[in-house]
């Protein structure tokens, strides 16, 4: 079973900031500034938490992870957006 996750980031050094958004860029779809929406499995998950443990300085950065439900779920119903819609394309996870 797939999951949607909204992940967000807080990075505080440039190398380590666009190493994170070239990670995440193959794992979802970015949405905004340094948040994406992933589709994944949750072994998928386990990685992505994996690579993003290892790229982080846990003393300075800070990434958050929510997983907002399975795939084909009431997704419109828990994101509430103003202004431009997203769209929620079905994706393939393209692991860099």
């Amino acid at each position: 079973m797939r999951n949607r996750y909204i992940v967000s980031y807080d990075i505080s050094e440039p190398k380590r900031l666009r190493k994170t958004f070239k990670t995440m860029r193959g794992y979802g779809d970015p949405v905004q500034y340094s948040v994406f929406v992933c589709t994944l499995s949750k072994e998928e998950c386990v990685i992505l938490k994996t690579t993003l443990d290892s790229i982080i300085d846990h003393d300075n950065d800070r990434v958050m992870i929510v997983n907002i439900g399975p795939v084909g779920g009431q997704i419109e119903k828990t994101i509430d957006f103003m202004g431009k819609m997203v769209e929620f394309p079905e994706q393939k996870v393209v692991v860099v």
